[in-house]
């Protein structure tokens, strides 16, 4: 069905008539908007079709699987595609006002359509080797953005960012080949079929292990999570938020999907490591953004510590804990990328994102410090925020498992993250201005801004987005919990790409 390959078509076409027309800046920031507005548009067609009809599968070339490259959307991909559509929509319209005239000039918005267009095909492939391949594309389009002015503090966040993500892409592709040659096959629903029958459960164990370091690398799971905050404070902000939404859900994705389908041999084994890696994550997250006085980086150690409710889900591995990892992906995108945008507005009104030169934003943007506050205290997990359903959710499912540790370690990560939002509220939006910062101009008023309501516009957009699912958690909730069922049932994924009769 035409439906599954219009959110990864779309973007590579958008993205290459940006750049047959890279010398007009104004057309390609229209074409950005528009791209990404359709993107957003077919995802949600794309969902629409997937809840009403079911999976939904698209074989290339009519080769059917497992002999062709086949696109496949349940209700997770169909989800992901939807959030990717959303968070490229809102840094689109907030790039139009922030991205720096040199980086559109020299690819900006082509790489942004390439970077959508990865991580699109990434959550709908259904060949293990093309995720790899959409994956690989990711990494170029990011470390392209990354590199994009040139600055020194750019060049070395993005050699540490490249470095790590080529070691996850060796290890991944490594498992690759061992898995063809232990299966013959690169369709994940085949490989689930015929890796059930594999009479070496030691090698099977060592794959999933591969696999589980190379997708935690990407997911920016500890250990090797010190990519992340080395890297995403350095480009533009629009791109800092658009990284923060996306790029590690892709890593946790792969994980969800690989592990509920694949490697479901051997839980107790493979989900431990999984809980033990979920604890520490959420850890030495929360820790390093505590001791952090830059805004960016504090939100950056956040995107760590928030990844570890995520694969605490999966680790889990009930139907609440799958229904809550689904439901805490959502969140999280939305919560974090706006945050990063409210970042970018401040730093439009004072010039820096250190604490030390900020304040006084309450007091002359009150509205702001509402938009703030809304995805602060939803990522703390306050209620009636939507953050507060989605920890509930994770935590409530430990219980149940009478997994203590873990369920301390959420709530102590919970408290901590709430701790560095009001660090944060404390120090550039309560208190007053710093006496050594003399250019309030943009702050006050005196020196308006024409273009500022593009950076309002994406911020209100999402934040009404978390009061809604707070509010009225139900549509969202239904959806995850579909999904879980669908994750938790090989059965209905293998049989919609491999065809009814398949074990």
């Amino acid at each position: 069905m035409p439906e599954v390959a219009i959110p990864v078509l779309l973007p590579l076409l958008m993205g290459a008539i940006s750049l047959a027309v890279h010398r007009h800046v104004v057309l390609q920031r229209w074409l950005g908007v528009i791209g990404t507005g359709a993107l957003l548009a077919s995802t949600l067609w794309l969902l629409h079709t997937v809840w009403h009809e079911g999976v939904v599968v698209m074989h290339m070339g009519d080769w059917e699987a497992p002999f062709g490259i086949t696109l496949v959307a349940d209700l997770l991909g169909a989800i992901m595609a939807v959030l990717t559509g959303i968070m490229g929509f809102a840094t689109a319209i907030y790039s139009t006002a922030t991205t720096p005239r040199g980086h559109e000039h020299f690819g900006h918005w082509p790489l942004l359509h390439l970077l959508l267009a990865g991580v699109a095909g990434a959550f709908l492939t259904g060949d293990i080797f093309n995720l790899y391949v959409w994956f690989e594309v990711m990494l170029v389009a990011s470390f392209a953005l990354l590199i994009l002015g040139g600055e020194r503090a750019q060049m070395e966040g993005a050699i540490k960012y490249v470095t790590l993500n080529l070691l996850s892409s060796m290890i991944f592709l490594s498992a690759v080949g061992i898995t063809y040659g232990l299966v013959g096959t690169l369709n994940m629903a085949d490989i689930a079929v015929k890796l059930a029958d594999v009479d070496q459960p030691g090698l099977v164990t060592v794959l999933a292990m591969m696999y589980m370091v190379s997708f935690g690398i990407k997911a920016a799971a500890f250990p090797l999570f010190f990519w992340l905050p080395a890297s995403y404070h350095t480009p533009p902000v629009a791109v800092s938020a658009l990284f923060a939404g996306l790029l590690t859900k892709v890593g946790v994705y792969a994980l969800y999907r690989v592990f509920t389908l694949i490697f479901t041999h051997e839980v107790d084994f493979t989900h431990e490591i999984l809980l033990w890696g979920a604890g520490l994550t959420m850890l030495t997250g929360v820790l390093g953004a505590a001791a952090q006085f830059e805004v960016r980086r504090i939100l950056s150690f956040h995107i760590i510590s928030q990844i570890g409710y995520m694969i605490m889900g999966l680790a889990l591995f009930t139907p609440l804990a799958i229904v809550g990892g689904v439901f805490y992906i959502a969140h999280h995108i939305i919560v974090k990328t706006n945050l990063f945008l409210v970042a970018g507005a401040a730093y439009r009104m004072l010039g820096s994102y250190e604490l030390r030169d900020l304040g006084g934003l309450y007091k002359h943007r009150p509205f702001l410090g509402f938009l703030f506050m809304v995805p602060a205290l939803s990522l703390a997990g306050l209620p009636p925020l939507s953050g507060f359903l989605a920890k509930f959710l994770v935590i409530r499912a430990g219980v149940e498992e009478a997994s203590w540790g873990i369920v301390f370690v959420a709530l102590l990560t919970g408290l901590l993250t709430l701790y560095s939002m009001i660090k944060i509220w404390g120090e550039a939006f309560w208190h007053g201005v710093p006496e050594h910062v003399s250019d309030t101009g943009a702050l006050t008023g005196e020196r308006p801004d024409p273009e500022l309501w593009k950076l309002y516009l994406p911020i209100i957009g999402l934040a009404a987005l978390t009061l809604f699912i707070g509010l009225y958690a139900q549509p969202l909730y239904e959806l995850a919990e579909a999904s879980a069922k669908q994750l938790l049932d090989q059965q209905v994924y293998i049989e919609a790409v491999l065809g009814e009769g398949q074990s």
